[in-house]
């Protein structure tokens, strides 16, 4: 039976791929969202012919409507608009793939309307965990997790029980400057940092896996996804990125999940879940693939990895400071404003002085934390 989704974030990169898996798959796709790439939007909505696409930029959607004039797509646009689309849309699966802190409301409102969450946004659980996870619990909605690491644990989850679990195994590319020491990456460039080995993504979120720091905010949505505590988690360096994250149990069983590094399958099992139908990637193959190789990362060299940790340890908006920094520090990098060393030191920087965010707890005390951090980030970026 054909499903009908939703494609937040279509034109991003994993947007993008959830476009493919429809294609392929035949779901039927009737709201899609983008920020202001409205070329991408229209070639979207005419490959998808949804029933409404949201833009949250208002020019973006003014220019829209006048391309898609000859169609009876409607076209809105703000952050509300994508809100109430998503409880009017017929989707029953929302794939959740919008950028940043921008993508916390949209999480908010599709479990408020009891659709399922194929969630690959994961300042979602970075900045509210604890609140989005309640909610989900309270309306009865299912999440299922589009990031790669996370579906691995999802499915290596389905061999044991909960109380049977003794850690989780979360694998990490390493990105591209892995094996260098703290002197070393002192005079890498925007472009050396672009290079990522293994995945292509966005320009955010490769430069957050140079840094380590993707794989922080990993532990914090894994923590908050799986009921799990910090001390569960390790992070390995799997430079092959095959084997995705692996659950090990009491008895000393590790189960894990294997493919070729494609964001489709992810989509594809959160969209089909509990049922497997036939892949939209290729298959792996162990012979030509030759050998899988781990070693344990350098938290000297990148500490924003044990940043990650001492946030969930600290509570509160902690883990959100550490994303609105981060996203500060990011862009700063990449208009070339400051340098790589320049993030781990203005992401530090702000987190040290917003230890009053620890009391926060309600949703407008961490977007408060939020708005604060970024204030606090954006002097230091210049």
């Amino acid at each position: 039976m054909s499903k009908t989704i939703a494609i937040l974030g279509a034109t991003g990169s994993v947007g993008i791929q959830a476009q493919e898996v429809a294609l392929a798959r035949g779901y039927k796709v009737d709201l899609i969202s983008a920020n202001r790439d409205y070329r991408a939007a229209e070639e979207a909505a005419r490959r998808l012919l949804p029933a409404t696409v949201v833009m949250a930029d208002a020019d973006a959607a003014g220019e829209l409507r006048t391309r898609l004039a000859d169609t009876d797509i409607k076209v809105l646009s703000g952050a509300d608009a994508i809100c109430e689309s998503i409880a009017e849309s017929s989707a029953e699966v929302v794939v959740n793939s919008i950028l940043g802190e921008a993508g916390l409301s949209p999480t908010i409102a599709t479990i408020n309307s009891g659709k399922r969450l194929a969630l690959a946004n994961k300042e979602s659980l970075v900045i509210a965990g604890e609140i989005v996870m309640n909610l989900a619990k309270e309306k009865g909605t299912e999440i299922i997790p589009v990031d790669s690491e996370h579906s691995a644990i999802f499915q290596s989850l389905k061999s044991g029980r909960k109380d049977e679990i003794r850690r989780i195994i979360l694998t990490a590319s390493g990105g591209p400057f892995f094996g260098r020491t703290s002197e070393e990456i002192k005079s890498v460039t925007l472009a050396d940092t672009l290079a990522h080995p293994t995945w292509k993504m966005g320009k955010k979120i490769t430069v957050d896996s140079a840094t380590l720091m993707n794989k922080g905010f990993e532990i914090i949505e894994a923590a908050h996804l799986f009921s799990v505590s910090a001390e569960q988690i390790e992070v390995v360096v799997h430079r092959e990125s095959i084997l995705h994250s692996a659950v090990e149990y009491i008895d000393n069983t590790i189960v894990g999940e294997m493919s070729l590094p494609d964001m489709r399958s992810c989509v594809q099992y959160a969209v089909d879940y509990p049922e497997r139908f036939a892949g939209v990637c290729k298959p792996l193959d162990f012979a030509s693939l030759g050998k899988m190789t781990f070693a344990k990362p350098d938290e000297e060299a990148f500490p924003l990895l044990s940043m990650a940790k001492r946030s969930l340890s600290d509570g509160g908006a902690m883990s959100a400071v550490l994303n609105a920094a981060d996203e500060i520090a990011v862009d700063a990098f990449l208009k070339e404003k400051i340098s790589f060393c320049d993030i781990f030191d203005s992401v530090i920087s702000t987190y040290e002085r917003m230890s009053a965010a620890k009391s926060a707890h309600t949703l407008e005390e961490i977007i408060s934390a939020d708005r604060e951090a970024r204030k606090i980030a954006q002097e230091y970026a210049k």
